[in-house]
C-alpha cells in the first residue's frame, strides 16, 4: 500500500517556445526589441517557456514563409538546438505561411494573435467573456481549418471521393458558422440586458477606465472604489468589465467601470466580440486614459489605445489622461512631465499611484469636479409636505442653501437634468435656474 508521502504530484510539462520578430524596417531597432520582449510576457502569460529568439527585418513580408528561405532554415536548426515545441511569430500570419512553415519546421506554429486568444480563452471567467472568446475564436480558426485539423485535408473530387456527401472539412465548416450565428445571437441578447441594466441608472454619472494592457486600471479601481477588484500584475489579468460606485466626496458619486485592456495588434475578431462589453465605454460620460507613465514605451501604447478608441468610433468622446504610477518616476522625470502633459496632448490630465496613500486623490477631486460641473444650479420651491422628494434632491444633488417659507421649502442646489425632469412633473413644485 502506497502511503501519502510517497505519492509525487505531476504537472504538464511547459511548452518550450521559440519566439520570432519580423518587423519592417521602418520600425526604430529598440521598438523592435520592445515588442518581442511583450511577445515574451504574452507567452509566459500564456504559460509557455521561452527557450529561443530570433529576429529578421524585411523589406516586406515574404510569401512563402513570412522570413526569407535563408532565415526561415536557421529558424529550423534554432528549433531543433533548443528542442522547442512550439515557435510562435509576432506578426500574423496568413494560413499559407502558417501550413508551410508547419511543414518546413516540424512544430507547431502559432502567431502574436492566436497567443492573445489563447489567454483570453483561459481568462475568462464570466458567461458573457466565454461567449465572446469563443466567438473570436472560431472566427479566427475558419479560414485556417485545413491547417489547425490534420484530419481535414481530404479535398472533393477524384476516383471513388465523387458524390453528393460533403467532406468533414466542409461539414466543420458549416458547423463552425452555424455556432457563430448562435454566438452572435446570445451576445446580442446579453447586450439588450446591459442597455436594460443602464437605463436604471442613467441619472449618475459614468467613467470608464481605458487603457494598454497592465497599465494599472484594476488597481486604480480598487483604491477609488476601496473594493476588492481583481488586480494581477500580468497582461489581460482581467476580461470582464467591472463597474464600481465610487464615492467622490461632498455627496457625489460615480459609477466607474474597468474594461478589458488594449495591447498592441489586438485581434480585429476580438475587439469584434468584445464590443458589448466595451459598450460600456461608449455609454460612458467620460474616458479615463490611463498610462503607465514608467514605462519606456508609454508613448507608443498610448498610441496603441488611441487607435483602437477610433475603432470604436470613441476618440471624439470627452477624455481625460491618467498617468498612473508615478511613484515609480524620479523626482525630476516627474517635474518635466507634469507641466507638459496637458499641453503636449491637448486633453486634460492628472498624475496618480495606487502604491502610495492619496495617491488616487487628483483623480476622485477631477471626477467630483466634473460631475458637479454637469449638474445644474437652480431654485426651487416644495411644499413642506414633500419629504420625498426633498430626500431625493438631497441624495442625488448638492443643497447649497435651505430656507422654509410659509408652507413651502426655498432650496439652492445643483441638480442632474433627469432629476430636474422628474421634479418638474410635480404640479406643486417650482423650478427657476439658480444663475
Amino acid at each position: 500500500m502506497v502511503g501519502r508521502r510517497d505519492l509525487i504530484e505531476l504537472e504538464e510539462p511547459r511548452e518550450k517556445a521559440v519566439l520570432v520578430g519580423a518587423p519592417l524596417k521602418t520600425v526604430p531597432p529598440r521598438l523592435a526589441e520592445e515588442h518581442l520582449q511583450e511577445l515574451e510576457r504574452l507567452v509566459d502569460t500564456a504559460g509557455a517557456e521561452v527557450v529561443g529568439k530570433l529576429l529578421q527585418r524585411l523589406d516586406s513580408p515574404h510569401p512563402k514563409y513570412f522570413l526569407g528561405e535563408g532565415k526561415a532554415e536557421e529558424l529550423r536548426d534554432l528549433v531543433k538546438e533548443v528542442g522547442g515545441t512550439l515557435v510562435i511569430f509576432d506578426e500574423e500570419l496568413t494560413p499559407a505561411q502558417g501550413k508551410n512553415l508547419e511543414d518546413l519546421l516540424g512544430t507547431r506554429v502559432m502567431d502574436r494573435a492566436e497567443v492573445i486568444l489563447d489567454i483570453f480563452a483561459t481568462r475568462a471567467r464570466t458567461a458573457e467573456a466565454k461567449l465572446q472568446v469563443e466567438l473570436a475564436q472560431l472566427q479566427y480558426m475558419l479560414p485556417r481549418l485545413t491547417r489547425m485539423w490534420a484530419h481535414l485535408s481530404r479535398v472533393r473530387g477524384g476516383i471513388g471521393m465523387r458524390g453528393p456527401g460533403e467532406t468533414q472539412l466542409e461539414t466543420d465548416r458549416r458547423m463552425i458558422n452555424h455556432r457563430i450565428s448562435r454566438l452572435r445571437e446570445e451576445l446580442e441578447r446579453v447586450g439588450r440586458r446591459r442597455e436594460t441594466q443602464r437605463k436604471g441608472r442613467e441619472a449618475i454619472f459614468k467613467a470608464a477606465l481605458v487603457g494598454y494592457t497592465n497599465a494599472g486600471k484594476s488597481s486604480l479601481l480598487r483604491s477609488l472604489s476601496g473594493t476588492d477588484a481583481f488586480v494581477e500584475d500580468r497582461l489581460f489579468a482581467t476580461l470582464d468589465a467591472a463597474t464600481r460606485l465610487v464615492d467622490l466626496g461632498d455627496g457625489y458619486e460615480a459609477l466607474v467601470t474597468d474594461t478589458v485592456g488594449f495591447i498592441r495588434k489586438l485581434p480585429h475578431h476580438l475587439v469584434a466580440s468584445f464590443r458589448a462589453t466595451l459598450e460600456e465605454t461608449l455609454n460612458a460620460d467620460l474616458l479615463l486614459h490611463v498610462i503607465d507613465i514608467s514605462h519606456p514605451g508609454w508613448e507608443e501604447q498610448k498610441e496603441v489605445v488611441d487607435e483602437v478608441l477610433e475603432d470604436l468610433g470613441l476618440s471624439h468622446r470627452p477624455q481625460v489622461l491618467v498617468f498612473n504610477k508615478v511613484d515609480r518616476l524620479t523626482h525630476a522625470e516627474e517635474e518635466v512631465w507634469r507641466p507638459r502633459a496637458a499641453a503636449l496632448f491637448a486633453r486634460p490630465s492628472v498624475f496618480v499611484t495606487s502604491m502610495e496613500e492619496g495617491g488616487v486623490e487628483p483623480l476622485r477631486d477631477l471626477l467630483r469636479d466634473r460631475v458637479r460641473g454637469r449638474n445644474r444650479e437652480v431654485e426651487i420651491l416644495l411644499p413642506v409636505t414633500s419629504g420625498g422628494m426633498l430626500a431625493e434632491i438631497y441624495r442625488e444633488g448638492e443643497v447649497l442653501g435651505r430656507e422654509v417659507e410659509g408652507n413651502g421649502i426655498s432650496l439652492r442646489a445643483r441638480l442632474p437634468e433627469a432629476v430636474l425632469g422628474r421634479l418638474r412633473q410635480h404640479p406643486g413644485v417650482k423650478i427657476h435656474d439658480g444663475a
